[in-house]
Parts: C-alpha cells; sequence; structure tokens
C-alpha cells in the first residue's frame, strides 16, 4: 500500500485515473487536502472544506475475478468497517448503492469508474465537518464524537479494511460480501425514493439486492423493479 498526499487538486478520480492510464499499480492510494472539481454519483460536484476526506485508489481487474460491479459492495462494507472504528457500527449503514449514513444524514460517499482494465475508487468522507447540501443533510465525524479523527488516520483505516474486502470479494465472491453489505446496511421493507438517471422518480420499500448488486425495489402494486444506477433518497 502506498499513500500520496496532494495539498489541492481537482479530482483525485481524474488523477489517478491518468496514473492508471500509465501504468499505476493497485495499492495506490491518492489523498488531497482538498480538491475543486470533485464529482460524486449523478455528476454532483463533491468538493468541501479542508479536513475533510479526498482519496482515490485502484483496483486492476483479473480474469477471474467476480462481475466489476459487485466491487462497490466490498467497498462499502470496507468503508463501513472503517469509520465504525471511531463511531461504533450502531452509529452509522450503509444507503444503496455504497453512501454511509448517520441516521438521515449523509457522513461519506463513494464513486466507482471504469478505465481499461482498471477501477477507479473514489471516497469522500466528512471528517471535521459536514457540508451544507441542497437536497440532504449531512454530518461528519467529529458530529458524532470522533474528535480526534483526522483525514489520514481515516484513510489508513480505509485502507486495512479495503485491502482485506477485496481479498474476500476474490477469494470467496460476491453472496458474503453481499450478506455482509446487507447486515450493515437499510433493512428490508425501508421506504426508499430513487431517482433515475432519465429523471424519473419512483418510490417504494427496499427488497434485497440481485446477484450483481442491483437494488431491487418493492413497489406499491406488489411488483418489484431492478434499478442498476439511480440516486437514492431514504423517504
Amino acid at each position: 500500500m502506498e499513500i500520496r498526499f496532494l495539498p489541492e487538486t481537482g479530482s483525485t478520480n481524474a488523477d489517478l485515473r491518468a496514473l492508471a492510464a500509465g501504468g499505476a499499480a493497485e495499492g495506490l492510494w491518492l489523498r488531497a487536502g482538498r480538491q475543486s472539481a470533485g464529482r460524486g454519483r449523478m455528476g454532483r460536484p463533491w468538493e468541501g472544506e479542508e479536513g475533510n476526506l479526498y482519496a482515490s485508489t485502484l483496483i486492476r481487474l483479473r480474469p477471474a475475478d467476480p462481475p466489476a460491479p459487485t466491487l462497490a459492495l466490498a467497498v462499502a462494507v470496507a468503508v463501513h468497517e472503517a469509520l465504525a472504528d471511531f463511531v461504533g457500527a450502531e452509529a452509522i449503514a450503509i444507503k444503496w448503492p455504497n453512501d454511509i449514513m448517520a441516521g438521515g444524514a449523509k457522513l461519506c460517499g463513494m464513486l466507482l469508474e471504469r478505465a481499461g482494465d482498471a477501477v477507479i475508487i473514489g471516497i469522500g468522507v466528512n471528517v471535521a465537518g459536514a457540508p451544507a447540501l441542497p437536497d440532504r443533510q449531512a454530518a461528519s465525524l467529529r458530529d458524532l464524537g470522533a474528535e480526534t479523527a483526522d483525514a489520514q488516520r481515516v484513510l489508513e483505516a480505509i485502507a486495512r479494511h479495503f485491502a482485506r474486502q477485496v481479498e474476500q470479494w476474490r477469494s470467496f465472491g460476491v453472496e458474503p460480501i453481499a450478506r455482509a453489505w446487507q447486515d450493515r446496511a437499510h433493512a428490508p421493507g425501508t421506504p426508499l425514493a430513487v431517482l433515475l438517471p432519465d429523471g424519473e422518480r419512483i418510490e417504494g420499500t427496499f427488497e434485497t439486492l440481485d446477484r450483481d448488486g442491483a437494488l431491487i425495489l418493492r413497489l406499491a402494486d406488489g411488483s418489484s423493479d431492478v434499478i442498476h444506477a439511480g440516486d437514492v433518497f431514504l423517504i
């Protein structure tokens, strides 16, 4: 594992994508003190204040790996475990596909992007402060009582748990990772609203995951909808 620090950059994901194209190896992490052009899901800006964590890493996909989209489950489990080291597992939960929530407030977001045989994984954690978001509440580790947490310590914890979960994902496949995800996520029956990429909004309750990690949403008429991409809100 190697962690490189940049005082300021546009986007750690963009930087790491360029490094991946140049042959960067799995195990490299980039952390920025500030970023000015970061992106979250659905193309939203992810910038924020100094003291929070902005970091990216990469996985080099291998022929025998499980389906690449299921890597998102392993990432979310690893980050949940790492943040639980600071605030306790009972204080946080995973929201599909891979946000970490403290009650109804967003604590952490993750974004996975494919670049050839590499998957670039961006992770943003509100460590020191919670940004004002236009469409949802946010929380920080400090808000949850982790007074001594800092971005470097949080990243080191994430990197340790991430290495172990990726090894589990490669060795044992999707099923145990999916079970671990569901143990740490919103319970079946949780009311959810999903904003689809085309702008349509649908509501239902969380049912389960399919074998590739997609969200199965139970609709009011009793039917189910499989969601592969979208912005999910707890309601």
